[in-house]
């Protein structure tokens, strides 16, 4: 049981603060198990049910299996990137982003939207469980009632996640363990009182134009999001993880994960033909519809304990992001639960003027950012550090005194690749195609502007105190260490 436990020997202190805007220390490190248990909350998340059940109705069975595997493959590799630097060096992903191309007030700028990332997070997947409770005691979804019950529940999650990651470990681990119970409850009941549709009645009787490039654009918008969401818990590994705890990291998140996804259409399609009001495919795919349909009111408590499992998670996250954000911008340093709580406000002010109602858009925007801001990141470690040689690759400086304010590289290719992915949702051309060009652009323009710059805003004054064997090539413009 050790593999599942965290350090010991800590304070209630460091439980509350998790070391959101510090370098987490050798004795405060969890083994990869107890990493995965934490992240299966995340993959059982009910959003992959619909997921998997709206993946299927735009390509259906076996063209699913094409975007599916782009994204576990794709998901697999930067994760493991991520959480081998993030392990490496202790840091959450917005302190990481400080170093490597931003500058220390440019980070402010993607952990804000990051933040706001997980605000909207919270505020979906805190709306199905409400729109399951609402559902099966008759009570008013959109009304002051339903904001009273994701209120409500919101404080329930606030208890579980205060004391950061190890009351989140604890929590996910026995969450688990309640959530495979009933599913099997749910599954037996299906099979036994349904005729089950298995994947060949997932079949499209054609695939219409460009519906394959819109599943893997569904794909693209998930893939970097669960490599950036695994690297916020994978920097509590041990500092010599490497890729290889990286991966077993994301395997463990990702194939429970995809059997979520896969179950999402089991249910949609086999439950569509006994569904006679409203919208048959879209309740199909809705999980507060599905489960308390299947089990009743096993079926809202399933709903329950998957959302809380899943909300602590974004509750947590939208802390530390937002934490990094304030502490730059401002030096106001409330404390993580100080966050914690305004991403708890602000879900319920969002739900209460129905703000979900845009929540595609929003998210559409914020993945496109997403995508754009990591794939600059792990261009410029792997090819203008690793490759070019411009910056050390045995440490990644976050500390302000040797930080450029604004580092021009990663904002202007930021705000470049992001731009081309808003045009494409304007409708300038074919939206399907805005976050890959949009991610790819921004990569690109990185490095060819710290080259450009030959590194020159890395540094305004070369760290001494940190150990390095890099050796500056002839080229380089920036501080350098002694050699």
């Amino acid at each position: 049981m050790k593999w599942f436990q965290g350090p010991t020997q800590t304070t209630r202190s460091e439980h509350i603060e998790d070391y959101a805007i510090r370098k987490i220390p050798s004795y405060y490190r969890w083994p990869i198990p107890a990493i995965i248990a934490v992240l299966l909350g995340n993959s059982t998340a009910m959003f992959f049910f619909t997921f998997g059940a709206q993946l299927s109705y735009v390509v259906g069975w076996p063209d699913m299996l094409w975007p599916l595997s782009y994204f576990f493959i794709g998901s697999t590799i930067i994760g493991m990137m991520m959480i081998r630097l993030a392990s490496k060096e202790g840091l959450t992903i917005d302190l990481m982003t400080r170093g490597m191309g931003f500058g220390y007030m440019g980070s402010a700028v993607t952990s804000f939207i990051y933040g706001m990332n997980y605000v909207f997070y919270f505020l979906f997947e805190g709306t199905i469980v409400t729109h399951a409770i609402s559902l099966y005691f008759h009570v008013e979804f959109d009304a002051v009632e339903g904001t009273l019950i994701f209120g409500a529940l919101g404080l329930v999650k606030l208890l579980f996640v205060w004391y950061g990651m190890k009351a989140l470990q604890i929590f996910q681990t026995w969450g688990v363990v309640i959530y495979a119970l009933l599913l099997g409850l749910c599954l037996y009941q299906l099979t036994h009182h349904y005729q089950v549709a298995g994947p060949d009645r997932w079949v499209l009787p054609w695939l219409p134009e460009h519906s394959m490039w819109i599943a893997f654009m569904m794909a693209n918008g998930q893939m970097v999001f669960q490599g950036l969401m695994a690297a916020d818990y994978g920097r509590f590994a041990k500092e010599n993880s490497g890729y290889r705890g990286g991966f077993l990291a994301m395997i463990g998140m990702l194939v429970p994960m995809f059997v979520t996804i896969l179950i999402g259409p089991l249910f949609a399609y086999t439950l569509m033909p006994t569904i006679t009001g409203g919208d048959a495919k879209m309740l199909a795919a809705d999980s507060g519809y599905v489960f308390p349909k299947v089990i009743g009111i096993w079926g809202v408590l399933f709903v329950l304990v998957t959302q809380f499992r899943v909300n602590v998670m974004n509750l947590y996250s939208g802390s530390l992001a937002l934490s990094n954000t304030f502490s730059l911008a401002f030096r106001f340093k409330p404390g993580r639960q100080f966050w914690m709580i305004i991403v708890y406000v602000l879900g319920c002010v969002f739900y209460s003027f129905n703000i979900v109602q845009y929540l595609e858009n929003w998210l559409a925007i914020t993945g496109i950012l997403t995508n754009t801001w990591i794939f600059i990141m792990l261009a410029d470690h792997y090819v203008c550090r690793k490759l070019l040689r411009l910056g050390p690759t045995d440490f990644i400086e976050y500390r302000r005194p040797f930080l450029y304010r604004w580092n021009p590289t990663g904002l202007i290719s930021l705000g470049f690749g992001v731009s081309v992915g808003v045009f494409g949702m304007l409708g300038l051309y074919p939206i399907y195609y805005a976050s890959f060009l949009s991610m790819i652009v921004g990569a690109v323009l990185h490095i060819i502007l710290t080259a450009a710059t030959r590194g020159f805003y890395y540094f305004t004054e070369f760290p001494y105190d940190r150990e390095t064997h890099w050796i500056p090539p002839s080229y380089y413009r920036g501080k350098a260490p002694d050699v």
